[in-house]
């Protein structure tokens, strides 16, 4: 643990030198974020998790720079080329950037004009045009005049000598510094068609003649141009406007006198600049861009991430699922409070009268026979017609009918999971499962996909696929987390994302429980193989036990903190039951007499608040939501409209509706609100019910534009700006949405529709 780095830590995120000692220390010892931010509150001063992971983030940033300063450093010395100058200038460098630029000039170089020079003897002239700055240097020059070296006159010199200087100035750490500061106040991202694809790239045509100062271009326009470069249709370009700046950052620290030698020098600079450093600043330019259009692309994904785990449950019901569909008929399955599949069927209801009849009275049998208490339907194809049919059968008003987002449904049913779980089915009664489990429990059956294939954000398959996949791993450890997981009904996958767990002991942990039936305490899970002490003080109070033979194995209250509980009812001759039921009992409780010097006032609060509702859940309650009656696809639709809507995806420029016609509808940033937003995420989460306005219906395009303000007014456009809009071009005075839409093969919804088919995230 790095002293040094603590102290640098604490100054850069405005945090207490104790708090990130306490937490690099902890993480040191194998402890996981939530596990810090839930019990550990006393040692790191009440940080939460984001705290927590932004000091674990920037941990591993520094460790990786050390590494690397100690590998240039063990190059150096290899070499005999370590010196007590290098370093100390390499031990201040803070950046890995400022590590390269001092390495630089080490750095083993393929031929270049510089060695050239060199080799035909004319690095003494070089140096003698920078030392002597105010004086001439062609008579200096004629001495380097020589034919068997392949310099001809003292043009020919003074042209080598300057190729040196040059490299000299590219190599310089304080040059390729001034410069790269100078791009990234300075530049500007551009654009421009590849000659002969203005046609095969009309996708791009936004961007076709295009720039935009990068440091204000947002993410999913840095993210377009970059797609349409990777796919051969724009060229584009990261540079100052203007050139002059980066020149006189160089001359000033080069160019030291006014005689013919410094205009030599002068020459060399300029050169320097436009062979040398202006592609490599580009080059960091286009990285550092890239790197930041991924940092918001991934928030964005998370945020949705977490919305998404994070809806609302309906809880243990007896839940018939259908994954409806028109040639192929509706796969219905009926669930049992465990979410375990009792039966699957065939129906037709689309056709035919006959079907119809035959489907309403399988449906009606099996809410019967099944005890049903909630119908969940999946949101795609013929969704609303099963959904409409479904409600003609004059069911009791106590069994809701829910339509369930059905997002990466088809990737679980085809997946190894579903595959174990369900050997003897097809991927379509899987995947009607997956659509009723994930209307009890959204959380605990989403964590059986891939994150990145739930589809809620924007360019996943662009971005860094290791920040993504660590982003979104750390949001579903954080969900399901701070939801606690049913140690005795929980499927290994969930389990595997319980602090202190992975794969092997979650799958341990449900091998032990078929073997010897359900845990009947926290403290028989020691009991599980691979499953050992540091373990278990990690997970134990993320896990749950409800009706076991300690109440507070249903809390989150942790087994290391049983003894306080007991000592309070004992002191207030009560007992643990009690103090659970009866508030009056509780609120005798003195926590004063409870504060030592290891447990403090932080965790005694969570303790009182879990004796008052024990393993209480975090998500908000269950509400049913119903789609507009007679609104059932996009023909229904007219112009002025207000339906009810659920947000399926937020991104930088705007949110996506379902509102119920098979096709999301966007509300442009612009329209989320009454009032100016800069974000989104101000306004709107996914899986939140809204009500929208109805703008305008484009049916040939399959393209709805939606309103959330209160007095909205259709506004008059140019065909141009038409066509732009939800295509990621940059309209003045508003963010454009991106040029690009969500695949239809349903990663959620058929998001701006058929005329952006060929565009896939």
């Amino acid at each position: 643990m790095n002293q040094d780095h603590i102290i640098k830590i604490a100054s850069d995120l405005n945090i207490p030198v104790m708090g990130v000692g306490a937490v690099a220390k902890l993480l040191e010892e194998g402890a996981t974020v939530p596990f810090i931010a839930r019990y550990r509150k006393e040692a790191t001063g009440s940080l939460d998790e984001v705290a927590i992971t932004k000091i674990r983030d920037e941990i591993e940033r520094l460790s990786a720079l050390d590494d690397r300063r100690a590998s240039v450093k063990k190059s150096l010395e290899e070499r005999k080329l370590l010196t007590p100058e290098l370093i100390q200038a390499l031990d201040s460098a803070e950046t890995l950037a400022r590590i390269e630029d001092i390495y630089q000039p080490f750095k083993p170089k393929r031929r270049t004009r510089a060695t050239i020079a060199k080799e035909k003897g004319l690095e003494p002239l070089a140096q003698f045009i920078l030392e002597n700055q105010d004086s001439s240097c062609s008579e200096k020059a004629s001495e380097f005049v020589d034919a068997e070296k392949e310099v001809a006159d003292v043009e020919s010199a003074l042209a080598g000598a300057r190729d040196i200087i040059a490299e000299q100035v590219a190599d310089s750490a304080d040059a390729r510094a001034g410069v790269r500061e100078y791009f990234e106040r300075e530049s500007n991202m551009s654009s421009k068609v590849m000659i002969g694809k203005e046609e095969e790239g009309a996708k791009y045509r936004d961007y076709f003649n295009w720039s935009e100062k990068a440091s204000d271009a947002p993410s999913h326009r840095i993210l377009a141009v970059r797609r349409g470069e990777s796919e051969g249709f724009l060229i584009m370009r990261i540079v100052p406007e203007d050139t002059s700046g980066a020149i006189a950052i160089l001359k000033k620290l080069f160019v030291k006198g006014n005689g013919e030698s410094a205009k030599q020098v002068a020459m060399a600079v300029e050169d320097s600049y436009n062979r040398l450093l202006s592609s490599t600043s580009e080059t960091h330019m286009r990285l550092e861009v890239k790197k930041r259009a991924d940092e918001d692309a991934v928030k964005i994904f998370a945020n949705n991430l977490r919305e998404l785990l994070m809806a609302s449950p309906l809880g243990r019901k007896n839940v018939l699922a259908i994954d409806p569909g028109f040639r192929t008929g509706c796969k219905v399955v009926c669930l049992n409070r465990q979410g375990d599949l009792l039966h699957n069927d065939v129906i037709y209801p689309e056709q035919g009268d006959f079907k119809a009849k035959e489907a309403s009275q399988k449906i009606l049998g099996f809410c019967a026979r099944f005890e049903i208490e909630a119908i969940a339907i999946g949101n795609g194809t013929a969704s609303r017609e099963t959904e409409a049919f479904v409600r003609s059968l004059g069911l009791p008003a106590t069994i809701p009918v829910v339509m369930v987002n059905e997002s990466g449904a088809s990737i679980y049913s085809a997946s190894e999971v579903a595959r174990e779980e369900f050997p003897n089915y097809d991927i379509t009664v899987r995947g009607a499962v997956s659509i009723g489990r994930r209307l009890m429990d959204p959380l605990a059956e989403l964590v059986k996909i891939d994150p990145q294939s739930i589809g809620v954000g924007q360019y996943q398959h662009d971005v860094n696929q290791t920040m993504l996949k660590r982003s979104l791993d750390d949001t579903v450890i954080s969900c399901v987390n701070s939801v606690g997981v049913e140690v005795n009904t929980a499927s290994k996958q969930l389990l595997s994302y319980v602090s202190g767990l992975n794969a092997t002991t979650a799958s341990n942990i449900v091998e032990y429980r078929n073997a010897n039936g359900p845990f009947k305490s926290r403290k028989d899970l020691l009991k599980v193989k691979g499953l050992g002490a540091k373990t278990f003080e990690q997970a134990a109070g993320f896990l749950r036990i409800r009706g076991g033979d300690n109440p507070l194995d249903a809390s989150a209250v942790h087994p290391e903190r049983y003894s306080v509980v007991e000592r309070m009812a004992s002191d207030i001759g009560s007992d643990i039951d009690t103090i659970l039921k009866d508030a009056s009992v509780r609120a005798k409780i003195d926590l004063n007499k409870y504060v030592d010097g290891e447990l403090g006032m932080p965790t005694l609060k969570d303790i009182m608040q879990e004796l008052g509702k024990p393993g209480r859940d975090p998500r908000e309650k269950f509400e049913v939501f119903a789609f507009a009656e007679g609104v059932n696809k996009i023909e229904d639709l007219q112009e002025g409209m207000r339906l009810p809507g659920i947000v399926t995806n937020v991104t930088a420029f705007g949110a996506f509706v379902d509102i119920g016609v098979h096709q999301d509808g966007l509300v442009h940033i612009s329209e989320l609100s009454d009032t100016f937003i800069k974000d989104a995420n101000e306004v709107v989460k996914p899986q939140q019910k809204v009500n929208v306005y109805v703008m305008e219906v484009d049916i040939a395009r399959r393209r709805i534009s939606l309103s959330m303000k209160s007095n909205p007014q259709k506004r008059v456009k140019s065909a141009g700006e038409s066509a732009m809009q939800g295509r990621g071009a940059p309209r003045r005075g508003a963010t454009p949405p991106n040029p690009t839409r969500y695949n239809s093969s349903k990663p959620f919804g058929n998001s701006f529709g058929d005329a952006f088919s060929n565009l896939k995230f």
